[in-house]
């Protein structure tokens, strides 16, 4: 890979807040931020899609948001209901959380179900779908079991983690991830993500993606090191 330079790396970022005391004036400073700098997306609570929306109507950059956040065993007729308000709202692309309970309890057959139909209910709407997997709380082998849930199930992105439990992205989850998934599934790598250079290493092992707060940090570190 190419050294990358700062508005090169715009194009994996997702500018990113989802604190529990989010106000409307942190979505007005996130979303000038992203059309400033030309991140490739706002990731932000379903409360503030439509005002993000709005915000950002005459710019390229995309609206992304969470769905059964942070814990991800809501019911899967509630994540549906969930997408559905989203896409109405103005959302472009879903990060919903997997089922963990689900996944810990063996219980496959409601995992794959869960995942199938929040990917359904995503992209029959023409919108994107990224899997969050929570890798810090799972072992290879669940890990390995997901991504070939996801495949079947036709996902556009697996997730690494919604950066509220354990650890967030890793490298090594991101080679894993990427060793499991079909070439057409992306990576996105969240949680943990505040440097340049970790940045760097998560895009050169292998994610398309970058879910981070620290945006603006990491984006002048990358003009510093060019």
């Amino acid at each position: 890979m190419k050294t990358l330079k700062g508005k090169q790396l715009t194009a994996y970022i997702d500018h990113t807040i989802l604190k529990v005391d989010t106000r409307k004036t942190d979505i007005r400073q996130l979303c000038d931020e992203a059309e400033a700098n030309k991140f490739y997306a706002v990731c932000v609570p379903p409360y503030f899609v439509h005002s993000a929306s709005i915000m950002l109507k005459d710019c390229d950059v995309k609206v992304a948001t969470v769905i059964g956040f942070p814990f991800g065993y809501s019911s899967t007729p509630s994540k549906a209901a969930e997408i559905h308000k989203a896409i109405d709202d103005g959302a472009d692309e879903l990060d919903v959380v997997i089922n963990i309970s689900a996944v810990k309890s063996k219980d496959w057959n409601y995992v794959e179900n869960d995942i199938k139909t929040v990917a359904l209910a995503t992209q029959m709407k023409g919108k994107i779908i990224k899997v969050i997997l929570e890798t810090g709380l799972l072992n290879k082998k669940e890990i390995k079991k997901i991504c070939e849930i996801c495949a079947k199930a036709g996902v556009n992105y697996v997730k690494t983690s919604t950066g509220f439990h354990g650890e967030g992205a890793k490298l090594k989850d991101i080679e894993y991830l990427r060793a499991n998934l079909p070439n057409v599934i992306k990576i996105k790598a969240s949680g943990g993500i505040r440097s340049a250079k970790k940045a760097i290493k998560m895009i050169k092992a292998g994610a398309t993606r970058l879910g981070t707060s620290a945006s603006i940090k990491i984006t002048k570190g990358i003009e510093k090191m060019s």
